[in-house]
């Protein structure tokens, strides 16, 4: 790593440490490699491991261990043992106090910088059928982390280490919180589809569900889908959620495609007056309009500008006006860091596409918002990054988990938001407003969000 590279790196791993603490401090490297951080007018100082080259390749070969903190008289945020990636063994102890000093033997900002960063994934060749990095191929994966925000759990180490080196401090203390998304895909079952697609869906529907109410209306639907969506319409789930949202104090966030010509890409135009009418319900009832890029924009920067401000420029017609912009990519496609320049570019708030498709978790080991950085470029961007701890899909879905509505589909469900809860974390979560086929899954999303 160049000096001017180092220095990029250094200064966004302050910037993360200053948001993470709300606290002035200052990350200063030394001759022997060990970083400093410090504080104004206190001369304690903690220590913390040299950089680690590994953290800084696109490599899952990593090495990994665990550290019970216990043992040394550490809280442990999660029960086990935590995971220590990309070492085979660790120092005993770990943490060492020398007169007023502490010292930190475990990288653990070259980890936090190899997952929020997700240096791992860089020119990765193993893809899945969409061309996404699946979980399975991941170091997190493989060594049975990926459901631990292994980044919160070190910096909750850290935060202990803070405390008892400056224990006349107040760190913040953070709360709980949850946000749910809706990727609007599917804003209508039988409005928009092509008439070929109209008569499958009906024959579908006929034979495969005995539902021969579909034959009169569907086509009935069809021909009402002109300035608003029909209320009869299986997709026309927006006022329910927005509904159940309120009900629980939430604001839920509704991404839409606003472009493509793939098979994968949406059968609607945003400027369509129905999805016009439904993006003003949306803003008169205090929710959020977000984009949703269409399935090949992850590989092409300029085409995810030319979609935000196609949905901008929608919304600045309709009166809608946001202090934030974001979203998430369509299939969760992603590649690093094309993608992540394009939504830079697109001068967009945030966004929250990074979870797996294949496997829920803590894709970037944390639920918690944070700067992004680009890894390639070494330069800190004014993105933020949402991290998304599950979508639907994944753990409903045949062709992944395959769990349905189930006891352990809710049990998986909860599992994550409870680890979320623990660390003070934000739990982010998608579900379509088309994948509420029966009350099963409406239940199942409202024990879900209940707080």
């Amino acid at each position: 790593m160049s000096i001017h590279s180092r220095k990029n790196c250094l200064n966004w791993l302050e910037q993360l440490l200053k948001e993470r603490f709300q606290l002035e401090l200052s990350l200063q490297s030394q001759p022997d490699g060990w970083l400093d951080l410090t504080l104004p007018t206190q001369t304690a100082v903690i220590r913390l491991a040299p950089l680690r080259d590994c953290f800084f390749q696109a490599e899952t070969a990593l090495a990994c261990t665990h550290w019970d903190s216990t043992t040394e008289g550490w809280d442990a945020l999660l029960d086990s043992p935590l995971p220590a990636p990309g070492v085979d063994n660790l120092p005993n102890p770990l943490i060492s106090k020398i007169n007023s000093n502490y010292s930190i033997a475990y990288d653990l900002l070259g980890l936090s910088y190899w997952m929020l960063t997700r240096q791992e994934e860089i020119g990765r060749t193993d893809l899945d059928l969409h061309g996404r990095f699946p979980a399975t191929a991941s170091h997190a994966y493989q060594h049975g982390y990926l459901e631990r925000p292994i980044v919160d759990e070190w910096l909750a180490i850290l935060r202990q280490v803070i405390q008892r080196t400056w224990p006349q401090l107040k760190l913040k203390q953070h709360q709980f919180s949850m946000k749910v998304s809706h990727d609007v895909d599917h804003p209508s079952l039988y409005g928009f589809c092509p008439p070929k697609t109209l008569i499958r869906l009906i024959g579908s529907d006929m034979i495969r569900r005995r539902d021969f109410k579909s034959l009169l209306l569907a086509p009935w639907i069809r021909l009402n889908t002109q300035q608003s969506l029909h209320p009869q319409d299986p997709y026309n789930t927006f006022d329910w959620i927005m509904d159940i949202s309120e009900h629980y104090g939430l604001t839920s966030a509704f991404y839409f495609i606003c472009g493509g010509n793939t098979p994968q890409d949406a059968d609607y135009q945003p400027e369509h007056p129905a999805i016009r009418t439904l993006m003003r319900r949306i803003h008169e009832r205090g929710h959020e309009i977000g984009l949703h890029p269409s399935y090949n924009t992850y590989q092409n920067p300029q085409a995810i500008v030319a979609e935000a401000q196609r949905l901008k420029t929608i919304c600045a017609e309709e009166g809608v006006v946001q202090a934030q912009w974001g979203g998430r990519m369509h299939y969760l496609r992603w590649e690093q860091p094309t993608t992540l320049q394009g939504w830079e570019q697109a001068d967009m708030s945030y966004d929250s596409t990074l979870s797996y498709a294949d496997r829920p978790g803590f894709r970037c080991g944390t639920c918690f918002e944070y700067p992004a950085f680009d890894p390639v470029k070494q330069k800190t961007l004014n993105l933020r990054i949402r991290p998304l701890i599950v979508m639907e899909c994944s753990i409903i879905a045949e062709h992944y988990m395959g769990l349905g509505y189930s006891k352990e589909a809710l049990d998986a469900f909860l599992k994550l938001k409870e680890t979320s809860r623990k660390v003070g974390g934000q739990f982010t979560l998608l579900w379509h407003n088309s994948y509420f086929f029966n009350q099963k899954s409406k239940q199942l999303y409202q024990n879900t969000i209940a707080l």
